[in-house]
């Protein structure tokens, strides 16, 4: 539906001359804005070329895949666009402003214009309808408005290309933002285990040394093996270290660091600090005192603390390749590369990739939060696409904050055959005076060159035009919630 600020519908299904049509008086005509500033002359023309159809409540006016014969007017009650798409039914806001018109509105195009429509419109309350058959309009815009044809055909096949070279710059931008936050991510795994394997080359090396020197010092084949033993005891409970905090490991540092100078090992205060991370005390002391005995216990310490911290740069290594693998999993996640393009997605999975792909670029001012709802099941989509949707809010949330505040991801189940969706930030809110417009393609409020106006139209059209469900914000300062609402329904069978 159009008007001053609405949309067009197009439809109709039926011809004029059917039965219930009647003449339509030129003062009627005039009270609409969309003639308001016609002539007496070309007022009578349209009066004696359309006519006046009423519609009961509930009756449908135009239905989606007719010829499209009628451009239509709204007198007044109260009518309702609605679209069938491949994920079911996409219903409009009901309008009850009388002048929007709806129909073959594209008929000036002539043989260019579409042949059917593309919508459906029913009347929700008893409402009248001004009817022109589609060729009358064509022919009353191109006679009465010619240079207005030109610059409307101009401005509809420019805007085509604009939009298209825009939405394709949209994906790219939003591609561009993802990839410097997975390269971000991924270089610090990378590099702590570049410098773990570099300290690792020399840690061996000196391990290899002290080993043969306690062998060139005699120790027995009996002991070494003990001294072994102990040494992977102190491996695995390195891996499960008691809880202690900052102090505590101090103290144990220096406890231990005293025992060792007490016993005689060179260097005591630079091995106490691996051993106590491998849960290592004077207790240990003596027995490895007792397995080696002391003519080869500083030998031992040595070659046990550097064993040690082998395996803790080990685990680091792990660590790092296993964070690589998560984000690289992630990725693969987030782009559905080796996934169909239409299946049954769990809707947790999509938005935590998506999280991880952003975690380069979340400000440090910047916390999430995340409120998932464990009962909400997978549902059919395209997770490509709906993965875009949560870029495309994400970033808009984190412009927002400018650096400070709260990002909130949360799902929840509605009425058991919905699962809704909220981005939510803590920035100043959307103004009520820009919420209805804030959808409309090229419509952004950031500076030149910083928008494309798009990330929200091409949101609402994978939403609603593809999921067959709804995009929608709620805003006050403090709390913005761009809202998706999704069936949880599989899609009709082409």
């Amino acid at each position: 539906m159009t008007g001053r600020a609405e949309r067009p519908i197009v439809g109709c299904d039926w011809t004029m001359g059917d039965e219930g049509g009647q003449m339509i008086s030129t003062d009627v005509l005039r009270g609409l804005f969309l003639f308001e500033k016609l002539d007496d002359e070309k007022l009578e023309w349209l009066a004696s070329h359309g006519e006046e159809r009423e519609f009961g409540a509930g009756e449908p006016i135009i239905r989606q895949g007719d010829p499209a014969e009628c451009f239509l007017v709204l007198i007044d009650g109260e009518i309702v666009m609605s679209t069938e798409t491949p994920a079911g039914v996409v219903t409009m806001t009901p309008t009850s402003q009388p002048g929007v018109y709806a129909g073959a509105t594209s008929a000036y195009l002539g043989d260019r214009a579409p042949a059917t429509y593309s919508h459906s419109l029913r009347a929700t309350k008893p409402s009248r309808i001004f009817a022109l058959p589609a060729k009358k309009y064509g022919l009353m815009i191109g006679e009465w408005f010619p240079m207005a044809v030109h610059l409307l055909d101009g401005v509809r096949l420019g805007g085509l290309a604009q939009r298209e070279i825009i939405d394709r710059r949209q994906r790219l931008t939003a591609l561009g933002t993802i990839t410097a936050g997975l390269t971000h991510e991924l270089n610090n795994p990378a590099a702590a285990a570049v410098r773990a394997v570099g300290e690792l080359r020399g840690k061996i090396r000196l391990s290899r040394r002290q080993l043969a020197g306690l062998t060139e010092a005699g120790i027995s084949a009996d002991r070494l093996r003990g001294l072994i033993d102990m040494q992977e005891s102190c491996t695995d409970r390195a891996g499960s270290p008691p809880a202690r905090s900052p102090l505590e490991i101090s103290d144990a540092e220096e406890e231990l660091g005293d025992a060792l100078e007490e016993a005689g090992v060179d260097d005591g205060w630079e091995l106490a600090p691996p051993l106590v991370a491998a849960g290592f005390g004077p207790g240990g002391l003596e027995k490895v005192r007792g397995a080696v005995g002391d003519e080869h216990l500083s030998g031992a310490m040595h070659w046990l603390a550097e064993a040690i911290e082998i395996n803790q740069m080990l685990n680091e290594v792990t660590d790092a390749t296993e964070r690589i693998s998560s984000l690289l999993a992630s990725a693969k996640q987030y782009s559905q590369m080796d996934r169909a393009p239409y299946q049954t997605v769990d809707v947790r999975e999509l938005l935590d990739s998506t999280l991880t792909m952003f975690r380069g670029k979340i400000p440090p001012g910047i916390s999430l939060a995340t409120d998932y709802d464990p009962g909400l099941p997978p549902l059919p989509g395209y997770a490509g696409e709906l993965n875009q949707v949560w870029t495309n809010l994400i970033h808009n949330a984190l412009d927002a904050m400018a650096g400070s505040g709260t990002l909130t991801v949360r799902t929840r189940l509605e009425h058991d055959t919905t699962a809704l969706i909220e981005i939510c930030d803590t920035g100043p809110g959307v103004p009520e005076e820009l919420r209805e417009r804030i959808f409309e393609p090229f419509f952004t409020t950031k500076a030149v060159g910083e928008g494309t106006g798009l990330g929200l139209d091409i949101s609402f059209r994978i939403v609603a035009g593809r999921h067959g469900g709804d995009l929608r914000v709620e805003s006050v300062p403090g709390d913005t919630r761009f809202q998706v609402r999704l069936p949880l329904t599989e899609l009709p069978a082409p």
